[in-house]
C-alpha cells in the first residue's frame, strides 16, 4: 500500500517511450492501491485512465515522464501547493529526474512504499516595475529568469543593481545577449551554459550570469538569498523578453525594471535515498572525467 492515493502524470504527447512508460507506471501505481490520472494533454494515451486538471484538484504525487523540460512544466503546474514531484527520465540528460526509464517499476514501487527523500528546492520570484509601480502579479521560476533580446541577434545594454528595501547599490552595466538569474537548482542549466558556476541545491543564494558579455570585465556572481537584483535595459526601442524556466515569456517595455528575489514557494522534489548531487554531476555532466586513454 501507499500513502499516495492519487498520482498524476505529465508527459510529452508522442515522446519517445511514453506509451510503454505509462503502461509500466500504471501497473505499479495501481498495484500499490493508488489511482492514476493523466494531464489533459495526455487524454486517451492510456486506456481506462481518467484526466485530472491540477488547476482544480491537487494530486498526492506528480510524476513527470520525459526530460528536465517536462519536469519543470509539471512543477510549475503545482507551484506553491506542496505537491511532491518525481521525474522519470525519458529524455537525454534528465538532470532533475530521479528514475531511469529502465527502472520505472522497481524504483516507483520504492517511492510509493515511502523509500525516498524529499528535497525542498528554492524558487525565484520576479516582478516588473513600470514608472515606479508593479505591473501585474509576481511570477515564479524553479530554474531561472532570463532577460534577453527578442527578434534579431543583437547585443543589448543592461544595468544591474543589488539591494532591497534598505537601499540599492549599482553593480554596473554591460552589453551582451542578456542575463540569466538562476536558483542553485538552475545552476546546471542555462546559467552553466553561459559560464556560470555550479552551486549545490541546499545553498540559500542565487546566481547572476551575463549571456555573452561584450567585455572581459563582467563575470557571473553569487548573490545572498536575502537580496534582490534589479535589471533595466539601457537601449530604448530594443524589445526585451523575460523568460521563466524556458517555458513562459513576458514582453518588456522600454522603461521596465525587472526585480528578482528568492521566492517564498518551494518545490518538493522526490529523490531515492542513494541519490547524490555530486554523483549526478559525474554521471550526467561528466564532471571531472578523466581524459580517454584510448587511441
Amino acid at each position: 500500500m501507499t500513502t499516495f492515493k492519487t498520482v498524476a502524470v505529465v508527459g510529452k504527447d508522442g515522446g519517445s517511450g511514453l506509451e510503454e512508460g505509462l503502461r509500466q507506471l500504471a501497473a505499479v501505481v495501481r498495484g500499490a492501491g493508488a489511482e492514476l490520472f493523466l494531464e489533459p494533454g495526455l487524454a486517451g494515451a492510456l486506456p481506462h485512465t481518467e484526466v485530472l486538471d491540477t488547476r482544480e484538484r491537487d494530486p498526492d504525487l506528480l510524476v513527470s515522464l520525459g526530460g528536465d523540460g517536462t519536469l519543470l512544466r509539471g512543477a510549475r503546474m503545482v507551484l506553491g501547493r506542496d505537491v511532491p514531484v518525481v521525474g522519470i527520465n525519458m529524455g537525454n540528460l534528465g538532470f532533475l529526474t530521479s528514475i531511469s526509464a529502465s527502472r520505472i517499476e522497481e524504483d516507483m514501487a520504492r517511492v510509493l512504499a515511502g523509500d525516498f527523500r524529499r528535497e525542498m528546492r528554492r524558487t525565484l520570484e520576479a516582478r516588473v516595475h513600470r514608472d515606479g509601480g508593479d505591473v501585474g502579479v509576481s511570477v515564479v521560476a524553479l530554474n531561472d529568469v532570463v532577460i534577453h533580446k527578442a527578434g534579431v541577434a543583437r547585443v543589448t545594454r543592461l544595468d544591474l543593481w543589488v539591494g532591497n528595501d534598505g537601499g540599492r547599490d549599482e553593480i554596473g552595466s554591460f552589453s551582451g545577449d542578456g542575463v540569466v538569474v538562476s536558483t542553485p537548482t538552475g545552476s546546471t542549466a542555462y546559467s552553466m551554459s553561459a559560464g556560470g558556476p555550479i552551486v549545490v541545491p541546499e545553498l540559500d543564494c542565487f546566481l547572476v550570469t551575463p549571456i555573452c558579455p561584450h567585455t572581459l570585465a563582467v563575470r557571473p556572481m553569487v548573490i545572498p538569498g536575502d537580496e534582490e537584483i534589479w535589471i533595466r535595459a539601457l537601449d530604448r526601442g530594443e524589445p526585451l523578453v523575460m523568460t521563466l524556466d524556458g517555458q513562459e515569456g513576458h514582453a518588456l517595455a522600454d522603461d521596465d525594471d525587472v526585480v528578482v528575489r528568492m521566492g517564498a514557494a518551494r518545490v518538493p522534489l522526490i529523490r531515492l535515498p542513494e541519490y547524490s548531487f555530486f554523483t549526478t554531476l559525474r554521471k550526467k555532466l561528466h564532471w571531472a572525467a578523466s581524459p580517454s586513454t584510448e587511441e
